[in-house]
């Protein structure tokens, strides 16, 4: 047996909501108890030194290139790019080469995460065989072999009848299914938003209402199916209103957002920077502010670094053709921090979105600061100042849109079931 006491802590506690100075006490690497008193007797103490020790990060999304394109991102750069970010679990994406789509292809990238990194990898697997949406995977016989939910990413199943019949299945399953919710016809090729700022620069452009169209066709199927669902990115504020009278329907709906819409806006591809093009594309400052007032009510359930990685060759080219996405498990901390540091969301609302909430839609009991949870957890200093450079991230791919930005924010140790897998030097 271990005993592991971390002392003069200042406990984020997402779960009870609030941010007090106290101890952790953890035990073979479940959490035993927490206070502010006088701390049990343990084998090993770690003085905190006043920073935030918090629940480790449960990132929904994250691209891994294996199998097929491990020049971009590895389970192990994954990995340590995870830990170092203080991202505890990664909930992995199936769009890869090939498609995770069967259980042979999931058991295999299933042994390459647990040999190689040092963080808790929950797999997903497409909904549809090869992400193509005319043909619904083996459900049952992918959730034997471990997946946690289904997507096909940013392929939205444009036919509403193999749509249904997935959602159907997966109701039966109790599956999760996960969409991409954007009207596929109206947003294909898209690089910017429409408005005055995308004709200015020349920018195919998609209207903010084609995500409104794609989230009201999904809930009008979910009203057909009650199947369990979470949309990816909802990034608009014309969404929102869909999605609140959704869930005060009774519907089995959660929603997610991106670190890069809740921190940056359509403005900052002004110089056609493509480490900054993204999918679904950047949104205005009046979205960005509204979603950001979603996140602080709990409307948008979840925040997720949507971390896709892209090689220099797919990323070096004219904005309209570069590949859309960015590496983001190593910033989403700090880049979270600046909406602390802006005094727009408490850092208990923050790791409510990215910890609790993320767990809870899952079924772990990781998240939280609770006696019998997973000692999954993040040490860090909210308030030490960096110029991010992104030859250090630890990705394979370092297309981060903030490279050379001013940040605010840096962890100083990740733990996994109470075993420090990082540490800052």
């Amino acid at each position: 047996m271990s005993d592991l006491l971390f002392t003069n802590a200042r406990l984020i506690d997402p779960e009870a909501n609030t941010d007090t100075l106290g101890w952790l006490h953890v035990r073979d690497g479940i959490i035993q108890s927490q206070g502010s008193d006088i701390p049990p007797s343990t084998d090993t103490i770690i003085d905190c030194r006043g920073k935030c020790l918090a629940p480790g990060i449960v990132d929904i999304g994250v691209k891994v290139c294996e199998p097929g394109e491990r020049h971009k991102e590895s389970y192990k750069s994954a990995g340590a790019a995870a830990a170092a970010g203080g991202v505890t679990t990664m909930v992995t994406r199936p769009d890869t080469t090939p498609t995770i789509d069967n259980p042979e292809t999931l058991e295999f990238v299933t042994r390459r995460a647990q040999a190689e990194a040092p963080v808790n990898v929950l797999p997903m697997a497409a909904l549809t065989k090869g992400r193509e949406g005319g043909e619904m995977t083996e459900i049952g016989f992918l959730m034997d072999a471990g997946a946690v939910a289904f997507t096909d990413c940013d392929h939205v199943v444009s036919n509403t009848k193999v749509f249904t019949r997935a959602l159907t299945y997966a109701r039966s399953c109790g599956a999760l299914v996960m969409a991409h919710p954007q009207e596929p016809i109206l947003s294909a090729g898209a690089a910017a938003t429409s408005g005055k700022f995308a004709a200015l620069r020349g920018l195919p452009a998609v209207s903010p209402m084609a995500e409104r169209m794609g989230l009201d066709r999904d809930i009008a199927l979910l009203e057909m199916t009650s199947a369990r669902y979470h949309a990816d990115q909802i990034t608009t504020a014309r969404a929102l209103p869909a999605l609140e009278r959704a869930k005060n329907n009774g519907l089995d709906i959660t929603a997610g957002t991106s670190i890069h819409h809740l921190t940056l806006n359509e403005l900052d591809v002004s110089d056609y920077r493509t480490f900054f093009k993204v999918k679904p594309p950047l949104r205005s400052e009046d979205d960005r502010q509204a979603v950001i007032e979603a996140v602080r009510t709990g409307l948008i359930d979840i925040i997720s670094s949507m971390h896709t990685p892209q090689d220099e060759e797919s990323k070096r080219l004219p904005f309209e053709e570069a590949a859309a996405g960015a590496v983001a498990m190593e910033t989403l901390l700090p880049a979270a921090l600046r909406l602390y540091h802006s005094d727009q969301l408490g850092l208990p609302t923050l790791f409510r979105a990215m910890s609790l909430n993320p767990a809870k839609r899952l079924g772990l009991n990781s998240g939280r600061l609770s006696a019998g949870a997973p000692a999954d957890l993040v040490l860090f200093d909210p308030d030490v100042p960096f110029i991010l450079d992104r030859a250090a991230l630890k990705s394979k791919s370092q297309n981060t849109p903030f490279d050379g930005q001013r940040m605010q924010g840096r962890v100083k140790a990740t733990y996994v079931a109470g075993h420090e897998i990082y540490r800052r030097a």
